[in-house]
């Protein structure tokens, strides 16, 4: 039998036409908690303690301002499914890593060209907004989207730019280890492997540990066990650095020296960051190629098989190519 019990609150609301900026007040802070619309004057928040209080305390702003406003719990039978809206969310704060992102690209080039149109004082004062809303962003990514890793990179890449210092990249990120450091490992990452996860996973398999365990866990909370080792996820040992995504981090600290090793990492940068670095013919169809195996295959286990087919192929293609 199916839970009966939902998943959602969903917000239904009607506001008077006047005055304009209460619409655009209750909009405001309907988008600072993190709620996505699923129609005109339903927002949807994923079912808890916090986010039902949130739901409330905007409930009765528009009472207050002469609206009407129901708060329902709610399970999705017909229509929208709950991985749709899972799906709106993801995009929502994906598209807010991105920007947060581009503006990240910017502060560094800025800090790079500083000019007195741009004083480092400026910088700093920019770079702390971009923080504060960096967090902002996190504390509302409720289904682990896509851009966060290369977000919090871009900016870590930053601040320490502006610092001098090499300790935002996190304390290994000077280190070089040996293989033999990470034989019979346990590789923690978070659930719904993309292009970033899937190459790093490969590349350990292939480079490092032919028997290496993998384990997918939520994104936020997990504390790791003795034997384990993280990556591409918050506070992992191995993880976005600067303007690198993970796979160029394990490849650099692992010290893999191999042309076709490098080219992958090339275009999985692309397709992980979006940011058109090395704009590698290539890189548009393997996009799609990883978008259509995580799209198939919603299982972690299934997407790390099919993603290390795919680089496998790559990889001989490339070595044969470079040799």
């Amino acid at each position: 039998m199916q839970d009966s019990e939902g998943r959602w609150w969903l917000l239904i609301h009607q506001i008077p036409p006047k005055p304009d900026y209460f619409r655009v007040k209750i909009w405001r802070r309907l988008q600072r908690l993190g709620a996505v619309a699923i129609k005109n004057s339903v927002y949807v928040l994923p079912k808890n303690d916090q986010t039902q209080e949130d739901f409330q305390w905007v409930l009765r702003e528009i009472v207050e301002g002469h609206g009407e406003a129901s708060l329902c719990e709610a399970r999705f039978v017909e229509g929208l499914s709950d991985d749709q809206v899972e799906g709106l969310f993801q995009a929502a704060r994906g598209a807010e890593y991105d920007k947060i992102a581009e503006e990240a690209r910017r502060l560094a080039e800025s800090h790079l060209s500083e000019t007195e149109e741009t004083p480092r004082t400026q910088l700093e004062i920019e770079l702390t907004r971009l923080k504060r809303r960096l967090a902002e962003v996190v504390a509302i990514d409720f289904f682990n989207a896509p851009g966060r890793e290369a977000a919090e990179g871009l900016v870590s890449g930053v601040e320490a730019r502006m610092t001098g210092k090499n300790s935002t990249l996190g304390p290994n990120s000077a280190r070089t280890f040996r293989r033999e450091d990470f034989l019979g490992k346990i590789w923690v990452t978070r659930k719904g492997i993309y292009v970033d996860r899937m190459a790093s996973a490969w590349l350990i398999r292939r480079f490092i540990d032919p028997e290496a365990r993998f384990k997918f866990v939520p994104a936020k909370g997990y504390k790791p066990l003795s034997g384990e080792l993280r990556f591409d996820m918050f506070e992992a040992e191995f993880t976005h650095e600067g303007d690198r995504c993970t796979l160029e981090v394990l490849i650099r600290r692992i010290g893999v020296n191999d042309p076709a090793v490098s080219t992958i990492a090339e275009i999985v940068h692309d397709i992980d960051l979006k940011d058109s670095k090395f704009g590698r013919q290539e890189t548009i169809g393997i996009e799609r190629l990883i978008a259509g195996i995580a799209m198939a295959h919603k299982d972690d286990e299934n997407r790390l098989a099919r993603g290390a087919a795919v680089f496998d192929d790559l990889y001989e293609y490339f070595r044969r190519k470079n040799s």
